[in-house]
């Protein structure tokens, strides 16, 4: 029931989205012809805005229905306290584990939530980009090192890399409601994970595998996000 639920849910956001909003998306290099299918992990770089369901746009229906089956996502217990919003969130996966922002039991009840057919969708980023380019805390916006732990409990798969141009113009931290019929910029890349942690460990010491995910992660995002639109 809760898997219908959530498709419903979501497939609303997803028309919702194709009808107030434009998309551009192009693929980093050549994606696989079956590319939507053996995803294990998506990835969304560049996290800017509550409202960033609506990237739902670009993807199939196929893909929603995944999310609802099997999707895991750790969301922030800030937002998923909050009165309204926080209902939504606890809402857009078959299994929403609420995270504390610390490295403590409710990471592990991630960790411990996946199953040999979960999808976990992840912002590595972990907090939300404000207007100035940095966290609320006026930080930079590095990759924390959950992605690593991530991959390394699913080895193998595909891993589905979001880049996003941002929300900003669309709604930015702090405002309430969204603006409509903008243009919406993505990228998207699939990559092999098994492929992917031989490429990043190398030769390598095991124990740099997380430093080494987060540096190549923020690399990335920095070479293949689009540029934002303007507010």
């Amino acid at each position: 029931m809760r898997s219908l639920v959530v498709f419903l849910l979501l497939g609303s956001v997803r028309v919702l989205s194709q009808l107030f909003y434009r998309f551009e998306s192009r693929w980093i290099g050549v994606p696989p012809a079956d590319r939507w299918k053996r995803i294990r992990v998506v990835a969304l770089l560049n996290h800017t805005s509550l409202y960033e369901p609506i990237l739902l746009g670009v993807v199939p229906l196929s893909f929603v229905w995944r999310v609802a089956r099997h999707g895991v996502v750790p969301a922030a217990s800030k937002t998923t306290k909050r009165p309204i919003v926080g209902l939504f969130f606890k809402l857009i996966a078959r299994n929403v584990v609420s995270i504390s922002r610390e490295r403590d039991h409710t990471w592990a009840e991630v960790l411990a939530s996946i199953e040999p057919d979960s999808m976990v969708a992840i912002t590595p980023e972990g907090r939300m980009k404000r207007r100035n380019g940095l966290d609320s805390h006026g930080q930079p916006m590095t990759v924390r090192g959950g992605i690593a732990d991530i991959l390394e409990a699913i080895p193998e798969g595909r891993m589905l890399i979001a880049y996003s141009g941002g929300l900003h113009h669309v709604q930015a931290p702090g405002e309430l409601l969204p603006r409509v019929f903008k243009t919406v910029r993505i990228n998207l890349e699939v990559v092999e994970i098994a492929d992917y942690r031989r490429e990043v460990l190398g030769e390598r010491d095991p124990a740099e595998w997380k430093a080494l995910v987060k540096a190549d992660m923020e690399r990335r995002r920095d070479l293949n996000c689009p540029p934002p639109e303007p507010d």
